[in-house]
């Protein structure tokens, strides 16, 4: 039976809603907790982040739910009680900020995503001979995305396919997850055959086993800059400071780096 490293999106998800009713807390525990709310592509990365950070600051509990960076921006416009909000696009905080949910100097760009074609291993397909146009195959039968009505890399990987000319052929057999780690889990779990995934999800030890990929070009799709919020009802506020800090030192930008993210400054 083949093990399925996404599956447990679904128990994220179950997380989520104690996090927003505000259950998360382990009543047994002491130490404050930190809510994080991040954008999908940061599943694997944003776990190790924390596990480097906790060495140093053992007073904190930080507690992550991962999803859509849309959706995210539509519950913390309803004030949702998350302290950090890490987006996929930039847009997202700087919208909460203008609409005066947070404040715009607390704004902090951390990376620039990147995006793959991506197919299990034993896949008919030639990732690397056909290039996008694997997309094509017809053993592509399915071809998972993220949906791009509320998840940045769902509207990176539709752009891609239109620049490249090949959006119309493929609009039919597309099949859109809810965020990019579940589009990465259909085609995990062979509901999709190939698929646009991010960069860091498809390098991520757990992935990267299985898979093999792509990189489309930068020039292909919209720059993904990814950015960062604290929200102004943040608490412990110093435990929020202190994780943006480790994010943006150069202990955690080479953490970023090697989940395949490229730093703002670095074109």
């Amino acid at each position: 039976m083949k093990t399925h490293a996404l599956m447990w999106v679904q128990t994220i998800c179950i997380c989520a809603h104690f996090i927003l009713t505000g259950c998360a807390r382990n009543p047994g525990d002491s130490r404050e907790t930190l809510h994080i709310a991040a954008a999908a592509d940061l599943q694997f990365v944003m776990q190790e982040l924390i596990t480097q950070f906790k060495q140093d600051h053992p007073q904190w509990n930080i507690e992550v739910s991962y999803g859509s960076s849309g959706q995210f921006y539509a519950q913390l416009m309803n004030r949702a009680p998350f302290d950090i909000f890490f987006s996929a696009d930039m847009r997202y905080p700087r919208a909460l900020a203008e609409a005066g949910y947070a404040d715009i100097n607390e704004l902090f760009p951390y990376a620039v995503g990147r995006i793959v074609v991506w197919a299990l291993k034993d896949t008919p397909i030639d990732l690397a001979d056909l290039e996008i146009k694997a997309l094509l195959h017809p053993a592509a039968a399915k071809v998972a995305i993220a949906n791009p009505r509320h998840a940045p890399y769902g509207v990176a990987a539709e752009e891609a396919m239109r620049n490249l000319g090949l959006y119309d052929e493929v609009a039919p057999r597309l099949v859109f997850g809810e965020n990019i780690a579940q589009a990465a889990q259909f085609i995990e779990s062979g509901a999709a055959d190939i698929g646009i995934i991010a960069l860091s999800l498809a390098i991520a030890p757990a992935l990267a086993e299985q898979g093999v990929y792509w990189e489309i070009p930068l020039e292909y799709f919209p720059r993904m800059d990814q950015a960062g919020i604290i929200l102004p009802w943040a608490h412990p506020r110093e435990a929020a400071d202190a994780f943006r800090a480790y994010v943006l030192s150069d202990t955690g930008r080479a953490v970023l780096r090697a989940y395949g993210f490229y730093m703002p400054g670095d074109f």
